[in-house]
């Protein structure tokens, strides 16, 4: 059920949001000249590594001035455009297609990117044993400022206890933020 109901939602979202991403892969490219896509691989489900495909937020020399770290606040290699697409979430777009072709899932753990977790790490497999989401516990209760463990341990609890009706609570919360614009700068949790 949960599948048909992510294949129907992304078809959806991609006919419903392909002008307006037409209108953000020009945004990017007329900021700064770079390339509108940022891929990446991630960790999904089985351990199993994909490409994740976001519309690109930082300065194409990001990660060699200033080396790959998370994203803070107020950080300098945001582009002004990429501010916008990061409040609103409207960068993860292109993962649409991830969920589409079952590389993903709208609410699950986040997907991790390979070079931030190793496949021994305690409770990997278990955490892995569904697909990442677009949204998730951590993404939505996990505080800014939350460590690796405490995020994974959000991920890890959700893998155990996922039902449909909390799925549907994080899709509503993920859409309210959304509206409101407020994924970077959301304070509290809910």
């Amino acid at each position: 059920m949960k599948r048909i109901l992510d294949i129907l939602l992304a078809a959806f979202g991609i006919f419903l949001f392909f002008v307006p991403a037409l209108f953000f892969a020009l945004a990017v490219k007329l900021e700064d000249g770079g390339p509108i896509f940022y891929n990446q691989d991630r960790w999904g489900r089985g351990g199993k590594k994909f490409k994740a495909f976001k519309f690109r937020t930082m300065r194409p020399d990001a990660p060699a001035k200033w080396g790959l770290k998370p994203a803070e606040e107020n950080d300098p290699r945001i582009t002004k455009v990429g501010k916008v697409l990061r409040a609103t979430a409207m960068d993860e777009l292109p993962q649409l297609v991830n969920i589409f072709i079952g590389d993903m899932s709208f609410v699950g753990p986040r997907a991790l990117a390979v070079g931030e977790l190793e496949s021994d790490y305690p409770g990997f497999e278990e955490r892995h044993r569904i697909r990442p989401g677009l949204t998730g516990p951590a993404q939505i209760f996990a505080p800014r400022d939350a460590t690796f463990d405490q995020k994974f341990a959000y991920d890890l609890e959700y893998s155990r206890t996922r039902h449909f009706w909390g799925d549907l609570k994080l899709m509503f919360l993920s859409v309210w933020i959304t509206l409101r614009g407020t994924w970077e700068s959301r304070k509290k949790k809910f």
